[in-house]
């Protein structure tokens, strides 16, 4: 029984450890921390993807609204055609 007291001791200081290292870790905040040459970049490759997406997004849609005119259009001449054979 000796042998299990002094492990359980050492169990214990290294969950004491451990706790107090999350402790510190959650306490701290990334925010706080300088921003770096390499996070610079990143914002700005970001921002460079989110343009190009914005930009494809718009194109989409200005494709989308051109098809959905045209067969509103051709959907228009189609009825007129049948009120006139009537």
């Amino acid at each position: 029984m000796s042998i299990h007291k002094p492990m359980n001791k050492v169990y214990a200081a290294l969950i004491a450890g451990c706790l107090s290292s999350m402790a510190i870790a959650q306490a701290s905040d990334p925010a706080a921390a300088p921003v770096t040459h390499a996070d610079k970049k990143a914002v700005k490759e970001q921002s460079k993807a989110d343009k190009k997406a914005s930009v494809a997004q718009a194109k989409a849609d200005k494709k989308k609204t051109d098809a959905q005119a045209d067969a509103d259009k051709a959907n228009a001449d189609a009825n007129l055609k049948d009120a006139k054979k009537q």
